[in-house]
């Protein structure tokens, strides 16, 4: 079974056929997520919230990252891994952006990296990019700029905003980016982007124009409690379900119900 590749997420553009990305972090929901055929799986900086129990993406450590994605790549056979840069991976300088990069490749398994950002990045992207890195853009509302935005707020509502992430998405393509990863912009903004760009937009609350669609796994199967953003879809609440479980295995112990003679040796 061949692994996905950026000529594979170009030809579903060309094709008109959606793109499917979802986020994991460790090695059972990759392997599930790998099953269920998904193309390409985002290791993302989100761990720090949604695995780590942190406020925000920023504390999370290239190591941190490197870890995670050796666990995802280890476990899939199809889908496409795509190692997330975290904050200040690759603000201070290119090189350190390439190496940092780099590593995702060579130490993590992955087979691209994203970066947020758009035309403060596109000098990155073409270093990533003659350093034979793949590189998905990451614009609109991006994380681990959230004290410059002042917070999760929605980017590109005003005309002037709007034109500045037209312009940033055609720098990214033009830097040499295979993606672009577009969150929380409206859509009918999403839809030009879209049909301007060569290469695939991928869409976090960006719409359905989109040449693909990604969400954090968490908030997916319902594990990540503290909130759930507008453009997230709870398809099972996997916490409600585990904490049933839990509390019926804490019961059957306290009433010597288990472990019965079926879970015993003799």
């Amino acid at each position: 079974m061949s692994k996905i590749t950026i000529q594979d997420l170009l030809k579903k553009k060309s094709e008109q056929q959606k793109i499917t990305m979802l986020t994991a972090y460790d090695y059972p929901f990759a392997r599930i997520i790998d099953e269920a055929g998904i193309d390409a799986i985002i290791v993302g900086d989100s761990v720090a919230m949604v695995v780590q129990g942190l406020e925000n993406t920023l504390p999370v450590t290239m190591g941190e990252m490197i870890y995670h994605t050796k666990i995802v790549s280890r476990a899939v056979n199809k889908a496409m891994v795509i190692g997330d840069l975290p904050y200040m991976s690759y603000q201070v300088s290119i090189e350190e952006a390439v190496r940092n990069a780099g590593r995702f490749l060579k130490e993590g398994g992955a087979s691209g990296v994203k970066i947020e950002g758009g035309a403060e990045v596109a000098d990155h992207i073409r270093a990533l990019t003659k350093a034979d890195i793949p590189v998905m853009a990451h614009i609109g509302l991006t994380p681990q700029s959230i004290h410059r935005m002042g917070g999760y707020k929605i980017q590109g509502r005003t005309e002037e905003s709007a034109k500045r992430l037209i312009k940033e998405a055609h720098i990214a393509e033009d830097a040499g980016a295979f993606s672009v990863l577009l969150e929380a912009i409206p859509m009918e903004l999403a839809q030009k982007i879209t049909k301007d760009l060569k290469i695939p937009t991928i869409g976090i609350g960006a719409g359905p124009y989109c040449d693909g669609q990604v969400l954090v796994l968490h908030d997916v199967i319902g594990l990540f409690e503290r909130f759930l953003p507008k453009f997230a879809k709870r398809y099972i609440n996997m916490r409600d379900e585990a904490l049933k479980a839990i509390k019926t295995f804490k019961e059957e112990v306290e009433k010597g119900i288990f472990p019965s003679d079926e879970h015993s040796f003799k």
